[in-house]
């Protein structure tokens, strides 16, 4: 069941913590890639450094003040497409970026297209094919084209497949120079597709 509105119009650190074990699908061409969600992080208004909102309303930052529910995607360092998902009231710019997966549906289509990201054709073990905000997005064809779309209703969106992680963690988000005081990461407890360092 995909996840409604009402889900995503909430205090963005307890729907950072309700995506854990969500299904993140994207549909195309009558294919269907998907992944649970292992890994994200909470980035949250213009009192937030590391947000992209910090500098206040940008036509870059747009969909982060736009209504809940829906997908910012953009290019990190000229390289990687992030997806994260819009949280909060309309007007209140916060979203959730999705850091790992752990692939589902669609493994074939995931490893054909990580080999043809990779400078050596290199296919990832499967387990890391989705781990980390940039592999992800490559292993399931989220580009910039997918800035703004609704996940309530269109073929990128979030399902309740009805997983619940034995246990969560909460810690320092990664890869940012500011707001790293903040435990806005949360990850699946000692799920090997989780990114960067590993918990024991």
């Amino acid at each position: 069941m995909t996840l409604a509105r009402d889900f995503y119009a909430r205090p963005t650190l307890d729907v950072l913590r309700d995506l854990i074990g969500k299904l993140l699908v994207h549909e195309g061409r009558g294919r269907r890639t998907s992944g649970l969600i292992v890994e994200a992080e909470a980035y949250i208004g213009e009192s937030d450094p590391a947000c992209h909102a910090a500098p206040g309303p940008t036509a870059r930052n747009a969909p982060l003040y736009g209504p809940p529910g829906h997908a910012y995607v953009y290019l990190n360092y000229g390289i990687h497409w992030l997806v994260n998902a819009v949280t909060e009231a309309e007007g209140a710019p916060a979203a959730i970026l999705i850091r790992a997966l752990e692939p589902r549906e669609g493994l074939d289509r995931m490893r054909r297209r990580r080999a043809r990201a990779s400078p050596r054709r290199t296919i990832p073990a499967d387990v890391d094919l989705c781990r980390g905000p940039g592999n992800l997005t490559v292993a399931l064809a989220i580009a910039q084209r997918h800035n703004r779309l609704d996940l309530t209703s269109s073929p990128l969106r979030i399902e309740d497949a009805g997983v619940t992680p034995p246990g969560l963690d909460w810690s320092a988000r990664i890869g940012i120079r500011v707001g790293t005081e903040k435990l806005w990461r949360c990850a699946w407890r000692r799920h090997p597709s989780v990114s960067g360092q590993r918990t024991n």
